[in-house]
């Protein structure tokens, strides 16, 4: 039996220095447009290294430590119903920190099949138009604040 899900996860803005932002659509939900997500695989697992392991496993981009900027930024939402069956009984919230990427430029990515079926770089107003999820729609309008 695949173990729970924790409640604990990172959501990580991939974007460029003119402000393009990178979207993946979701396997499992045609429609669904978001920046990298992803909990953490254990308790005691650093958000850097979650933000880091995501990156790479949904965009196939290896990016170092220092390239990340965590925004001290904590969302705390009703995790979809959708989903809830991933999380252990009684789990109806998740914590999801806030990170971002800065590549010198829009690059193609490697999708994982699995997890997503395409992707698209979008000036950073169109994209937080795009996001099916409030809080990653708030992160990405936010942007310009935490690149100054």
């Amino acid at each position: 039996m695949k173990p729970f899900k924790i409640p604990e996860s990172v959501l990580v803005v991939i974007h460029t220095p003119q402000r393009e932002v990178l979207l993946i659509e979701r396997a499992d939900n045609p429609g669904f447009w978001q920046s990298v997500t992803g909990s953490k695989d254990g308790a005691d697992e650093p958000l850097l290294e979650t933000a880091m392991r995501e990156v790479l496993e949904e965009t196939g981009i290896a990016a170092a430590p220092a390239q990340f900027r965590d925004w001290g930024l904590a969302n705390v939402y009703e995790i979809y119903p959708v989903w809830r069956h991933r999380y252990a009984p009684g789990v109806t919230r998740n914590t999801e920190h806030v990170f971002s990427l800065c590549l010198p430029q829009a690059r193609d990515v490697k999708l994982n099949p699995r997890e997503h079926t395409a992707w698209q770089w979008l000036p950073h107003h169109a994209a937080a138009d795009l996001c099916f999820s409030p809080s990653n729609a708030e992160a990405v309008l936010l942007l310009p604040q935490f690149m100054a």
